[in-house]
């Protein structure tokens, strides 16, 4: 058996399983070397170590990360498909190993996706996207959320939203009335939550409401493919370094604002479950306007100061930045408007 996590200041998490496992008879390898938008160079060298001792069964224990390079572990220990070829849409083939997930945060839902990322040599995201990725086992203990700091646990926090607000505007043929009845679930969670388990980190009942609602939020998209706030939060992450969570934060309103001329009905209808109190007598075009500026607010509040520059992330980056996030056509085509080069440079320059 392996286990896999990604963050080292959560090996102490990490311990207790181990011995429990192990007195139980398991032969256990740790693989621990998983760096946030974890490198393919990684994954080769963890599908290495986990050939060469045989492993049974995958663990991934940890975020996003941790979980997306254990699922491409599970494929790669026992089939010799090239990793370069199973990037794209059901492109992976073969069997893999059995494989469970335990998440430490609440905020990607990968413990429920049928999707990996990985960053290439270029610096670029690409995702396997097939069946194959879904675990055999999920396991969701909110204590293990408990030792999170604020500021991971409102990126993480924000990072779910994003899932359920894109799944349910998706222009993919798989938005379905399950995927948005998954989606507002999760925002009504969320939203309810989100400032407790911030300000709060001991209170399990939020911690346990967050990593529900970010489950349903991993179901949600899982169904209905996210949009251009992951295809313009992609570069940030590769190039920049920024977490996953921060970058999609960082860019969420501009890109709402810039789709709500198509999408303004379905913001209307996802306000009230992030903010109840919120007005609902009005026009769409109103109440997606105020959901949009009260989201904004909302990162301010959990302490993610906007603005890129807050990054690193200056003018001249603007270019290269809008390149790259017109490489991510797996995610563009779900938007609810189309998105050209310049419309992302216009983005990146209002997200500044």
């Amino acid at each position: 058996m392996a286990h896999f996590s990604v963050e080292k200041p959560a090996q102490f998490r990490v311990k207790t399983n181990i011995d429990d496992l192990k007195a139980h008879g398991f032969d256990v390898t740790v693989f621990d070397s998983v760096e946030p938008d974890p490198k393919a160079s990684t994954v080769l060298e963890a599908a290495e170590l986990a050939r060469n001792k045989n492993i049974a069964c995958v663990v991934g224990f940890g975020g996003g990360s941790s979980m997306d390079v254990a699922k491409v572990i599970a494929l790669l220990a026992c089939n010799s498909q090239p990793l370069d070829k199973m990037y794209g849409v059901d492109q992976a083939i073969g069997r893999r190993l059995p494989l469970v997930l335990v998440p430490t945060t609440a905020g990607t839902g990968s413990e429920v996706t049928a999707i990996s990322i990985l960053t290439t040599g270029t610096e670029e995201k690409k995702g396997i996207v097939t069946p194959s990725l879904l675990p055999d086992i999920a396991l969701l203990d909110p204590d293990l959320t408990l030792g999170l700091p604020p500021h991971i646990t409102a990126a993480t926090g924000i990072d779910a939203m994003v899932h359920a607000i894109e799944a349910y505007t998706s222009r993919n043929a798989n938005n379905n009335p399950i995927s948005r009845a998954l989606a507002t679930q999760a925002l009504d969670l969320l939203g309810a939550n989100i400032h407790e388990a911030v300000s709060n980190g001991d209170n399990r009942e939020a911690r346990a409401n967050m990593m529900l609602g970010s489950m349903l939020a991993g179901q949600a998209f899982a169904n209905s493919p996210v949009a251009a706030v992951h295809a313009l939060a992609y570069p940030i992450g590769s190039i920049f370094h920024v977490p996953h969570g921060l970058s999609n934060a960082l860019v969420l309103t501009e890109v709402m604002r810039f789709n709500a001329p198509e999408c303004a009905p379905q913001y209307a209808e996802l306000a009230p479950h992030v903010f109840p109190d919120i007005s609902v007598g009005r026009s769409s075009q109103a109440i997606a306007s105020e959901f949009i500026e009260r989201l904004s607010a909302l990162n301010c509040e959990l302490g993610l100061e906007p603005g890129l520059r807050k990054v690193g992330i200056t003018q001249a980056d603007i270019p290269r930045l809008a390149s790259d996030a017109m490489n991510q056509t797996r995610l563009l085509v779900n938007n609810p408007k189309e998105v050209r080069m310049e419309d992302a440079a216009r983005i990146y320059q209002a997200s500044l």
